[in-house]
């Protein structure tokens, strides 16, 4: 859900590699490698689930428009968006179950749209900005993220969220006994490199 970790915020961030200390506007796009992951973890309060989200299904690459502020990265009309179909949950049951609460039918998409990121006090890693747009609602994450520059550049991270922030109710299954909890994790691993 988000699951984004979920991720437009993050696979942006694999832009900050490419800028320079100037403020002028620059433009590029990347993609991401088969060696990204994102997954969405929550619980019910009988067991746990995880929704994997199919990478491979990434087949364009992602505008990235960015400037320099300050000592922050700022993103103009940067987003990842993921198709809630996409996710697999581990069977065709508690993957319509997850698509119910998504409320794929009317809202089959997320957004996450990458607003800035900035150098989180000693330490080498990042705080990415990050707006989630779910079920027709927004909803602003300041997300910790590590970025590792290799062959490509890797943005690892996790966050957690709440389905009602964004209106969402979960299914009751047999008569109610069991339930999702409201919080759900989403973890993320982008490798991403300049198109």
């Amino acid at each position: 859900m988000i699951f984004k970790k979920v991720l437009l915020f993050v696979s942006v961030l694999m832009a900050m590699a490419f800028t320079n200390r100037d403020s002028a506007i620059k433009n590029t796009s990347v993609v991401l490698t088969n060696e990204s992951s994102i997954m969405v973890r929550g619980t019910t309060n009988v067991n746990s689930f995880n929704c994997g989200y199919k990478i491979n299904k990434f087949k364009n690459p992602i505008p990235v428009t960015y400037y320099l502020e300050g000592d922050k990265i700022r993103f103009n009309k940067t987003v990842l968006i993921l198709d809630n179909i996409f996710f697999d949950c581990g069977g065709k049951g508690i993957n319509s179950d997850f698509q119910k609460i998504l409320k794929s039918d009317k809202y089959p998409q997320i957004f996450l749209f990458l607003k800035e990121i900035s150098q989180i006090e000693n330490s080498s890693d990042v705080h990415a900005s990050i707006d989630i747009q779910m079920a027709g609602l927004t909803k602003n994450y300041k997300v910790p993220v590590e970025v590792k520059n290799n062959n490509n550049l890797l943005i690892t991270g996790d966050m957690a969220l709440k389905l009602s922030d964004f209106n969402l109710e979960t299914p009751k299954k047999l008569f109610g006994l069991i339930s999702v909890n409201d919080k759900i994790e989403i973890f993320f691993q982008l490798a991403v490199k300049e198109n």
